[in-house]
């Protein structure tokens, strides 16, 4: 049992843990833990361990994953791996911590945050030879719990798991699952869920907000090592510029950049883009109230927390420059002793986004679309498409996978099953003539071009009412294998398979999820 104090108060946030009783048994289960985080100043974080859960039982292990961790599946699927992968016990070489952050959420400054519900147990090198977290979600409380449980129910930690490992086959930036565990307890929320714990990997952790936190109390000697920390893990060519900070903010910035314009082309919606929620390292991070859209529409909102639509899918690419100018303001104090210079150098790096997000996003939709930029029309061509299908209530995934096969110089029948898709056919058909006159521009045969644009337009999405029908069986009837099933198939998105059609359909009237929730 962990007994913490913590102070919210803005600036002299204080962070204790007064005693540690009954804490998890070291195990045997090997990680190749090399900690760098936890060597930081004591003020980054609160150290403590998990708190153990009554009775763990594995629902999934990532084995592909395990193995590029240089980790063992079956250590890791034996009782005492579970235990691990619980909470219940913490490997050899485990420095655990929660850490500390700041945040706006929704707009609205929040000046202590941090890990209210999850323990990073250490750092691992990859057989590639890139540097990540393994934390545990869902493993009680810390200092940062804010009144909350600390711990996590099964319908969004199996949400976090398909989305997340949904997201990376996509080839979208993204933390990952390494495991999803029951814990044999019941969670109260609205009612009572079954409790679960997700163990989840990341180039880091390190937010926006981390740097909100001690930008806000003043603390320059912490934001500085915090930077270097930063630099060092994810950009270390920015230490060989003249201004290794500002080097910093632009790496981020064009991270973000090219992450949001992913989002975009695959219809992601992120649902809670807070400070806290943004990576600096670049990747998807805390999968809540997120979803992947069915009909197109840009001010598409899923999140029930989203009232005023703040995070709707068109408001993503603002939103994202908005919390780098954030980021850029609390990095100040490291660009220049002065404050006016210091400005003026964030404002040109934060001025650059737009125009790299424009890029990255018109870029990868020509592609979509089998073509490759020419002039300004061809944005006007891409933008006409979008506009149509939002007039037409065509589903967003659906209609650029059917397009593969409509990409022929002259019409077929292929252009069926994409016209069918809009409400209006003939509006389909009109924009289509416009669309073959362009494609006799490129030198690209039509058998490359299909092959081409199967590789950028999946198939298969992560689609709200399949997860829904995986956690429904896993919820009322502890029934995984549609969870399973869904993993598989969403393992290869640009893949036809043959007999899996259902995948691949928006849903019916009576399917649809219209609201999605965070879980906590």
């Amino acid at each position: 049992m962990v007994v913490f104090c913590a102070s919210a108060d803005d600036a002299q946030a204080a962070i204790c843990v007064k005693t540690v009783m009954n804490a998890p048994d070291k195990s045997d289960v090997f990680f190749p833990f090399d900690n760098s985080y936890a060597r930081l100043p004591d003020r980054f974080f609160a150290r403590l361990d998990p708190v153990p859960v009554p009775e763990p039982r594995l629902i999934r292990l990532n084995t592909d994953l395990a193995r590029l961790l240089r980790l063992d599946p079956a250590q890791l699927t034996s009782p005492s791996g579970v235990e691990v992968l619980a909470g219940n016990r913490v490997p050899e070489g485990s420095d655990p911590l929660a850490m500390a952050y700041a945040g706006h959420q929704f707009g609205n400054w929040v000046p202590q945050l941090g890990d209210g519900r999850a323990i990073l147990l250490g750092e691992v090198i990859g057989n590639d030879g890139v540097r990540r977290d393994i934390q545990l979600k869902g493993s009680g409380r810390t200092p940062f719990s804010r009144m909350g449980d600390g711990r996590a129910v099964l319908g969004p930690i199996l949400r976090e798991y398909i989305v997340a490992e949904g997201m990376a086959a996509l080839g979208v930036p993204t933390t990952r699952a390494l495991a999803a565990v029951l814990t044999g307890e019941k969670v109260a929320r609205e009612e009572f869920l079954p409790g679960a714990v997700l163990t989840r990997v990341a180039q880091s952790h390190v937010r926006v907000g981390t740097f909100q936190f001690f930008a806000a109390r003043q603390d320059d000697e912490a934001l500085k090592l915090l930077a270097d920390h930063v630099i060092k893990r994810h950009y270390p060519d920015a230490a060989k510029e003249k201004n290794p900070y500002l080097s910093l903010l632009e790496n981020v910035v064009a991270r973000q950049a090219q992450l949001v314009a992913r989002w975009q082309l695959v219809g992601f919606i992120h649902g809670v883009m807070n400070t806290d929620n943004m990576s600096i390292a670049g990747e998807t991070i805390d999968y809540g109230p997120c979803a992947f859209m069915d009909t197109y529409h840009p001010n598409t909102v899923y999140s029930s927390i989203d009232h005023m639509g703040r995070y709707a899918y068109s408001n993503q690419p603002g939103i994202a420059h908005w919390n780098l100018a954030v980021l850029a303001q609390s990095l100040l104090p490291l660009f220049d002793a002065d404050q006016d210079k210091a400005v003026e150098m964030a404002q040109s790096v934060i001025n650059a986004f737009p125009a790299l997000y424009d890029e990255a996003y018109l870029s990868g939709l020509l592609a979509k679309l089998g073509l490759t930029p020419m002039n300004e029309r061809d944005k006007d061509l891409a933008d006409d498409l979008l506009t149509c299908m939002a007039e037409n209530e065509a589903d967003f995934t659906l209609t650029f996978r059917t397009l593969c096969e409509a990409a022929t110089l002259e019409p077929t029948d292929a252009d069926g099953p994409v016209r069918d898709l809009f409400k209006d056919g003939g509006a389909f058909d009109a924009w289509a003539v416009r669309w073959r006159k362009r494609l006799l521009q490129e030198k690209t045969s039509d058998k490359d071009r299909k092959s081409a644009m199967r590789t950028v337009n999946p198939a298969f999405i992560p689609r709200n009412h399949l997860i829904a029908e995986a956690i429904e069986a896993a919820e009322e009837r502890d029934d995984f294998a549609p969870f399973e099933e869904l993993m598989t198939v969403l393992s290869k998105p640009y893949e036809d398979q043959p007999g899996r059609e259902r995948y691949t359909r928006p849903p019916r009237p009576d399917q649809i999820v219209h609201r999605t929730f965070c879980g906590t």
